[in-house]
């Protein structure tokens, strides 16, 4: 093997494992109970380097939705709509996106979190730019009555998802910043405030609700971890609760879509607002215990709209039955813990910002999952937000692992300074 070659694979291998330097005396550090301690050197390296559990999961959800959304979309063509399309369309574009977001989560590891700070205000800005490109005519592609993608040559991408990313870095910065001040309402929480409303109105324009909410429980999650007064959080609650009550209450088509939450197999919303509701639980009855069986699905045969994206679960229930559906549950509450540990340690070692961030990465993932679960199951009204990880959807997948990376680097960084190295 040639030299460059040599150096370059040694290289790729530092990246998924290693950590140089050798272990010193450290002292242990204690958060909610468990003890983190330097490994011995008798530890490989590897296993040293970032969360490996994390990471399997991470690829075991992405495999799973790669089957199911190969499964939810191969009747496609039979629609019109889709004439022109081969049945094997949406798995080869999600493969690609799959690769991209690989390559875009390969390049977030490499970036230090000291630079990720840096970086936040001019994310925020560049975030800001995005969601007003996509309201001009001409450049926001149109799909389905709303202004959310910027055509990318045959791909279509969406701000909004850059957005949450970008706000989460931004709000984990700002509390850093204003953790001096943050008891004081008008130094610490309105500036924030301001800023997340300047992103609500340009996502609602659009309009993307589902964007908003998540973008707002984001903030008001680091916010609160990063040791907002509790008052203060709970007047910001329900100020936000408040607010998209108001939404809806103005909206006719937003309140109609709660009737037909309430009653989806009415006469009146069966055909209308209900349907898809109607048409998931459905699906997710026909599963029942062990469900039907892969590709066994009758109602992705154009019965369910938006199989592939929105109620990918329910095709997932109908298919693996409530035995698919539990342990899709139990694999996002243990990613999501898992996420929260791994920011509870940074800040156990003076890292708040690193902290805060891949906690504001499991409030994003954790609380998407729970609403998508929600509707699927009738427990929520239907609201346009994918599983994530799991979908298809290229800008989805792209930033879901490109936020993953971010945390994996959080949990590199946190297990290189216990074993006495420098980040």
């Amino acid at each position: 093997m040639s030299a460059p070659a040599s150096s370059f694979l040694q290289r790729v291998a530092g990246w998924f494992g290693g950590l140089p330097g050798k272990a010193v005396d450290v002292l242990p550090v204690r958060v909610g109970g468990t003890d983190y301690r330097p490994r011995t050197t008798s530890t490989p390296a590897s296993v040293l380097g970032f969360d490996q559990a994390l990471l399997w999961v991470v690829v075991a959800l992405l495999a799973w939705g790669l089957v199911m959304v190969y499964s939810a979309s191969i009747a496609m063509p039979d629609n019109p709509r889709f004439a022109n399309y081969a049945s094997t369309h949406f798995l080869t574009r999600h493969v690609m996106y799959l690769v991209v977001g690989f390559v875009a989560a390969l390049l977030a590891f490499q970036v230090p979190m000291v630079l990720w700070e840096r970086m936040a205000p001019w994310l925020f800005v560049v975030a800001l730019l995005l969601l007003v490109a996509v309201l001009i005519p001409g450049v926001g592609k149109v799909v389905n009555g709303a202004r959310r993608w910027l055509s990318l040559g045959p791909i279509g991408f969406q701000p909004s998802e850059v957005a949450k990313f970008a706000v989460l870095i931004y709000a984990a910065d700002y509390m850093v910043r204003k953790m001096d001040v943050k008891e004081r309402f008008f130094r610490a929480v309105l500036p924030m405030g301001a800023a997340v409303a300047i992103v609500g109105v340009l996502l609602l324009a659009e309009p993307d609700m589902g964007a908003f909410m998540v973008v707002a429980v984001i903030a008001m999650g680091i916010l609160f971890l990063g040791g907002v007064n509790a008052r203060m959080f709970f007047l910001i609650a329900g100020v936000l609760v408040a607010a998209f009550g108001i939404m809806i209450a103005s909206s006719p088509w937003r309140r109609e879509r709660v009737f037909a939450y309430l009653d989806p197999f009415s006469e009146e919303h069966a055909l209308g607002k209900g349907y898809q509701l109607s048409h998931s639980l459905i699906a997710i009855g026909r599963g029942e215990i062990f469900g039907v069986g892969l590709g066994g699905s009758v109602e992705k045969l154009h019965w369910l709209p938006e199989a592939h994206t929105d109620f990918l679960l329910a095709v997932i229930g109908e298919e693996f039955g409530l035995v698919g559906v539990v342990t899709l549950i139990v694999l996002f509450l243990w990613m999501t813990r898992r996420i929260m540990h791994i920011g509870r340690q940074a800040i156990a070692l003076d890292r708040v910002f690193a902290g805060l961030v891949a906690q504001g990465v499991a409030i994003w993932i954790g609380f998407q999952a729970f609403i998508n679960m929600g509707v699927n199951l009738g427990a929520l009204p239907t609201k346009g937000l994918t599983l994530p990880l799991m979908s298809f959807g290229g800008s989805a997948i792209l930033m879901n692992l490109v936020a993953l990376a971010v945390v994996l680097r959080v949990d590199y960084e946190n297990k290189l300074l216990m074993r006495g190295g420098r980040v």
